[in-house]
């Protein structure tokens, strides 16, 4: 998983990426492709 400061150009990178804030924390998660999670730091 990557941490990141700002996730708007790592959410571009796929078309399945989806935006979820869970617990104060902003992250990626792609279901058909889970390499591109990202959390926001």
């Amino acid at each position: 998983m990557k941490i990141k400061n700002s996730l708007k150009s790592l959410r571009l990178r796929h078309r399945a990426n989806r935006l979820v804030r869970r617990k104060g924390r902003v992250y990626i998660i792609n279901k058909t492709n889970p390499r591109y999670k990202a959390r926001q730091g």
